[in-house]
């Protein structure tokens, strides 16, 4: 596979639209939608275009891939963003038309179950970018966090490297999208641990392929969008979980069989976001939240050890569902220096 390219990036003013290719939150949670709609139009200066299905609850696949296509067919629009996730967009890819959207590349920004459509436009040989959310991080009580608005800021208006770094303090406790009265609050933050180093003794400089693990899991079984293991050699893999919380188990299982299939091993390095470790249905404990990372990073480092020994993994990375979220580049390239322990993308 050639290099992906960098589709041109938008400017403060121009015409961006907003899409719901999975779940149509907005129709069920305006607040925060607002909100985040809100603040990039004021802080990011951008014109949002609102796509038919972007409130409309239980669209269908059809109709919501129409809504993929006409953001890519109109040359007013200068990239496109989700609203949110979900947990059907595998069921839209049939729909997209394919040489449509090759011929037009654009940015475009989602995370979650969107890593289906991000990996299906890398597949078209474009970058996009995984990362930002209208509702969760542009519309993230109190203001976003600035970590998180300086990386969505770089990713959509600048091109060439950025430097990931962790931050001194995260979340994963949102406040009820129930109670709109709370989004003036900023959510409960907690001292960070940092990032954690295995086999950091190499540097690991390659294009960037990943996403959401269960969304990944969920591809590979429909067989889509996962190009012959042969193509990912020399790649950086990343992945993160959902607020859904699977089970170390579950997570050694779908490596396990990833690994079976061939594909840990043909990425030299990884990265592992820190595990979303508290929702509404599970609220953890402190000590409770810190157990259930730790046994997502013993599943991940047995699943390493199994089929990708000599694999550099970094841990508890600030992408996905995360606060604050760093955008990664799906496509574009990444630098992990185990040495110096840093971590550059370029947007």
């Amino acid at each position: 596979m050639t290099d992906p390219v960098h589709p041109p990036k938008p400017r403060p003013g121009d015409r961006v639209a907003v899409i719901s290719p999975s779940f149509a939150g907005p129709a069920v949670f305006p607040h925060p939608y607002e909100l985040g709609a809100r603040r990039l139009r004021e802080d990011f200066g951008l014109d949002l275009v609102e796509y038919p299905t972007t409130r409309k609850l239980d669209a269908t696949p059809q109709e919501r891939a129409a809504d993929v296509n006409a953001a890519f067919a109109d040359p007013s629009i200068k990239a496109v963003l989700a609203t949110i996730g979900g947990e059907d967009q595998i069921t839209v890819l049939p729909h997209l038309d394919r040489e449509l959207i090759r011929a037009n590349p654009k940015p475009f920004f989602g995370y979650s179950d969107n890593t289906a459509l991000l990996l299906f436009l890398r597949n078209l040989g474009m970058v996009s970018y995984h990362g930002s959310s209208v509702m969760v991080h542009a519309g993230r009580g109190g203001a976003m966090h600035p970590a998180s608005a300086e990386s969505l800021r770089a990713a959509l208006f600048t091109s060439g490297p950025y430097e990931l770094r962790p931050s001194e303090t995260v979340g994963d406790q949102p406040w009820h999208w129930t109670q709109p009265e709370l989004l003036e609050l900023e959510p409960v933050m907690e001292a960070a641990e940092g990032w954690i180093w295995h086999n950091a003794d190499q540097v690991v400089d390659g294009l960037g392929w990943g996403g959401n693990l269960e969304i990944l899991s969920w591809l590979a079984m429909a067989d889509r969008e996962i190009r012959p293991v042969e193509e990912y050699a020399g790649q950086v893999l990343y992945l993160e979980t959902s607020e859904e919380m699977p089970s170390a188990t579950e997570i050694y299982r779908i490596l396990r069989n990833l690994g079976e299939r061939g594909l840990l091993r043909r990425f030299p390095a990884l990265l592992m976001a820190r595990a979303k470790a508290w929702s509404f249905a599970k609220p953890l404990e402190p000590a409770a939240k810190a157990e259930y990372r730790k046994g997502q990073r013993e599943a991940v480092l047995r699943a390493l050890k199994e089929y990708a020994p000599q694999t550099m993994a970094v841990f508890d990375v600030d992408f996905g569902h995360t606060d604050p979220q760093l955008i990664l580049p799906c496509g574009g390239r990444i630098r992990v220096d185990g040495p110096t322990r840093r971590i550059t993308v370029w947007y």
